[in-house]
């Protein structure tokens, strides 16, 4: 487990202090016109500590700290929050503009408008709050171009990448909720040997046949083999030449794709339960894949999966509804951002749309009419 500035890497999740554990899941890109069915997880994204990389990685990136994984240009992902161990707020932001209430980045909690997701009540979010029980893919573009959220909203590109904040309960209703939440262990075990934990079943969406993991990182610049990733490094011997700083990167942000149905969902706690300030953040920097190997040392993982090809082979698409849930109000800051299309041109890949029988209900069964009868 590797951590930064609060936050740390476990496998391919990054977990904030307060028990919130995030994936970024790389996913079929959507066409910008019409709304779409929720895409698969196709496997997740690699993610390295920036301070492991102190040669080769930019050095407003090492001042802002946190981690980087790489992103192809046009890529869309999505944000899984499976395996949150406990209730969370978490602010979600992309250039530093919330993605729920499209209000610059703030340091605290809001609740008219909602600047956070409740968790474990959002499962996960695929993009920006930009209409009514829709939201708008994350598609990775270069900065400079004024496609990104951030650039449109702020009309400037000075950030980039995505930022999460994560603000735990307060103490007294933690511990109500630890209360209420304790397991109840038996007394004595049961005989015989102990059984294995169950498989792990948080992720909503299967991943595609042929998903591989990624490998572990090479030693970062300057490191021996074998030591602790964030260990200090020998000093260098005498009258050896001098590091060159490390080259500015080509940064990348979010912009807004295809239109997707899925409920941004409004918090049922008061105010008053959770903390005023946040347990833990992070920034998490996207690089373009031949940053990434210039930084890393490691090659990106391949490009994305034939949308069309993906379809054709009968695999499956989402749909996800929680009867219980309050759909937040859209953004109209939000609703206003135009899709990467309008900058990068047209999207040629292939499409072809899922047929009915390959799309799976996750949850409940929205608005499905009640039949009457003779009475």
């Amino acid at each position: 487990m590797v951590e930064a500035g609060g936050a740390r890497i476990d496998g391919d999740s990054l977990v904030l202090p307060g028990g919130v554990r995030v994936r970024f899941i790389r996913t079929l890109r959507l066409p910008e016109t019409g709304t779409h069915a929720l895409p698969p997880g196709l496997g997740s994204f690699p993610l390295r500590r920036v301070e492991d990389f102190p040669d080769t990685a930019p050095a407003e990136w090492l001042a802002r700290g946190g981690v980087m994984l790489p992103v192809y240009l046009r890529e869309a992902m999505w944000l899984h929050f499976g395996g949150t161990s406990r209730p969370a707020a978490l602010q979600v932001g992309v250039g530093k503009v919330c993605a729920v209430s499209g209000k610059p980045w703030s340091r605290r909690l809001s609740a008219d408008p909602q600047n956070y997701l409740p968790l474990p009540e959002q499962p996960w979010l695929d993009g920006i709050n930009s209409g009514r029980g829709t939201v708008r893919q994350f598609v990775a573009v270069p900065l400079g171009m004024g496609a990104t959220v951030e650039g449109q909203v702020t009309g400037e590109e000075s950030w980039g990448g995505i930022q999460l904040q994560a603000f735990g309960l307060t103490e007294a209703k933690l511990a109500e909720w630890n209360r209420l939440n304790a397991p109840v262990w038996p007394a004595t075990p049961p005989p015989g040997p102990v059984p294995p934990p169950p498989p792990y079943t948080g992720m909503p969406m299967p991943l595609a046949p042929g998903a591989v993991a990624y490998g572990a990182p090479p030693p970062a610049p300057g490191m021996a083999p074998g030591m602790a990733p964030g260990a200090v490094p020998p000093p260098a011997p005498a009258g050896a030449a001098p590091q060159r700083s490390a080259p500015r990167a080509a940064a990348m942000g979010l912009g807004a794709g295809g239109s997707m149905r899925q409920q941004v969902h409004q918090d049922r706690r008061p105010s008053a339960d959770w903390a005023t300030e946040p347990s833990g953040r992070v920034f998490v920097h996207l690089v373009t894949p031949p940053e990434w190997r210039r930084i890393t040392g490691e090659a990106a993982p391949p490009s994305p999966v034939d949308r069309a090809a993906y379809t054709r082979a009968g695999l499956p698409w989402f749909e996800h509804y929680d009867e219980s849930a309050v759909d937040l109000d859209p953004s109209e800051t939000l609703a206003g951002v135009k899709p990467v299309g309008d900058w990068l041109g047209d999207d040629h890949s292939p499409w072809a749309e899922p047929k009915p029988q390959q799309v799976v209900q996750l949850g409940d069964e929205p608005g499905r009419p009640v039949a009457d009868g003779d009475w």
